[in-house]
This record gives C-alpha cells, structure tokens and sequence, in this order.
C-alpha cells in the first residue's frame, strides 16, 4: 500500500470506519494564456549573484510544463544556460535585447523591457 501525504487531508482528523478513504484536494493546473495575452517582463537581475549578470522574464501566466518549455526555447535561442523556477526564467549573460526580440516574434507582443 502506497503513503499518503497526510498533511494534504481535508478536515478529516480521524475515522474509526475502516473502509474509509481520506479525500485529497487536487490541485487544478492552471491554463496557459494566449501569448498575445501575456505581460511578460524582461530584465538585467544581478543580485545574490556575485556580479554576475542573468537575464531574467517574468510575469509568465499559464502551466509548469509551458514555462519550461519556453525557458527551453529561450536558452538555446540565446546559446546559454540558465533555469526555470518560482514562475520565472532566468538566462545567464546579458541577453535583453535579443530575448525581448525574440518574444515579440514567438508571438508575445505584450513584452516590455525594465530595469536600467
């Protein structure tokens, strides 16, 4: 028999009924916008990073799965490495220009640039 989280149980403590089965909540995967209807952002971040510069989009609305594949897109666009997470995509090296070019040709005309 496979553990359950028990932490994800709803409003159930205990149950002395042997056949029961806890409910667990599902969490629903949130769809992925249009891309023209998306706001993305684009920045320069060089924070907690020792100086080192990483281009960085956020304000992605829609799945994990569609993140990371536009995360994927980006990165081997750009010819570096780089990560996907907390809902943003980070690329390392200053690569603003090209990836807020890069956007607006993949269809995502509500991309703007921010930052010095």
């Amino acid at each position: 028999m496979a553990k359950k989280n028990k932490n994800k149980r709803l409003d159930i403590v205990y149950s002395t009924n042997p056949d029961f089965d806890y409910e667990y909540e599902e969490k629903a995967e949130e769809r992925t916008a249009d891309p023209a209807q998306q706001k993305l952002r684009v920045m320069i971040d060089r924070k907690q990073r020792k100086g080192k510069e990483v281009t960085l989009v956020t304000g992605f609305v829609g799945s994990s799965d569609d993140l990371k594949e536009l995360g994927k897109e980006l990165k081997s666009k750009c010819g570096a490495g780089g990560t996907v997470k907390e809902g943003e995509i980070l690329v390392q090296g200053n690569f603003k220009e090209k990836i807020h070019e890069l956007l607006i040709d993949m269809g995502y005309a509500n991309t703007k640039m921010s930052g010095g």
